[in-house]
């Protein structure tokens, strides 16, 4: 059986890092796999350190669509790939997650008579104004099978009418990747330089258009979290995105520290050390349920509802003026312990393996 495994942006890395050591473990299987990076998001630098970072091997192929406008990007992928299957046709396509690579690949896979398999299918924040949301609702349409991270997902795909047998529940290979790295965390130089104590600081991560492509609303939500912190360091890697923004301003905010983008293991050796997470991502929300790490949402919805009712997470909204009774609950020692989803743990990977080899 030969496999092909789509990854277009860092997140997709962390869930296809498991799949791929998995594959290589089991020697006793006959099953090979094509690593194809769509190029949708590719930074040098970044990028093979992750690589490195991860154990993952360099792709064998890179379809390098950079930039553009979603239909650029999609029209770009969607070229490439279907080239890639006119040199070697897979049995089995192996999508992950929810970016532009997702679609892309899932539409020229189809067309092609390929099996499609996505790993996270089934989540749904409801918000259509997110490209991520068009492209779960698009992907999981056509989709054969789904590999599902919670019983909410299921629910979804038997709501769209898929078949029992089309819906696996595995749990969720991000948590693999953490499980299967926790030892070998790193503490980034910013550790020393700040002189940093566990617990004693919080970790930003801001990205989403509705909270840093607005000037004045970023500075808002910068300074009501400067003050939120009571004097604590907030450590943030900022976003190429958000960068372009908090450049154009004046404003400084002496406890707020920002750094370039952090490796994998740099960036949750912060995460899992710090007194919470202030962040706008969906994946983050996941490790910190896992970590114990108290975490605050700045969205309106959440694709992952599991880590409000379960984990740590709370999803405080995009009005930065909502932030403050989560600091005083923080502060006061009344945050949720939180609990850890089932299946999250550690061996999702497995199960999408021995589901996968069902199929030849």
């Amino acid at each position: 059986m030969i496999v092909d495994i789509i990854a277009g942006a860092r997140p997709n890395f962390m869930k296809i890092a498991p799949i791929i050591h998995e594959i290589d473990s089991r020697r006793d299987l006959d099953l090979k796999y094509r690593l194809i990076h769509t190029g949708q998001h590719y930074d040098k630098k970044m990028s093979e350190s992750f690589f490195d970072q991860l154990n993952i091997p360099k792709p064998q192929i890179n379809l390098g669509v950079g930039s553009g406008t979603q239909a650029e990007q999609t029209g770009g992928i969607m070229v490439g790939y279907e080239k890639a299957i006119e040199e070697q046709r897979p049995d089995v396509c192996i999508v992950v997650g929810d970016v532009t690579s997702t679609l892309a690949c899932t539409l020229v896979a189809k067309k092609a008579g390929i099996i499609v398999a996505h790993v996270e299918g089934g989540i749904r924040s409801g918000d259509q104004t997110m490209p991520e949301e068009i492209n779960r609702m698009a992907t999981d349409s056509i989709c054969d099978y789904f590999y599902t991270t919670s019983s909410l997902a299921n629910d979804n795909l038997r709501r769209l009418g898929h078949k029992p047998d089309q819906i696996v529940f595995v749990g969720n290979t991000m948590i693999d990747t953490l499980r299967a790295n926790e030892d070998r965390l790193r503490k980034p130089p910013i550790f020393k330089e700040l002189d940093l104590s566990v617990g004693r600081y919080f970790v930003l991560t801001l990205h989403r258009p509705a909270n840093v492509d607005e000037e004045n609303k970023l500075n808002y939500f910068l300074e009501t979290i400067a003050t939120g912190a009571r004097g604590l360091p907030v450590i943030f890697p900022i976003h190429p995105r958000t960068k372009k923004m908090f450049e154009k301003s004046a404003e400084t905010f002496s406890n707020i520290h920002l750094v370039d983008p952090l490796g994998y293991l740099e960036f949750n050796y912060l995460v899992k050390h710090s007194k919470a997470m202030i962040t706008d991502s969906g994946g983050i929300t996941e490790e910190t349920t896992v970590m114990g790490i108290p975490c605050m949402t700045l969205r309106d919805n959440t694709e992952r509802p599991e880590t409000i009712s379960i984990g740590t997470n709370e999803l405080v909204g995009t009005n930065p003026d909502d932030l403050k009774p989560y600091f005083d609950k923080l502060f006061a020692g009344e945050w949720k312990k939180g609990g850890i989803p089932e299946l999250w743990d550690g061996k999702t990977s497995a199960r999408i393996i021995d589901h996968l080899t069902t199929l030849s």
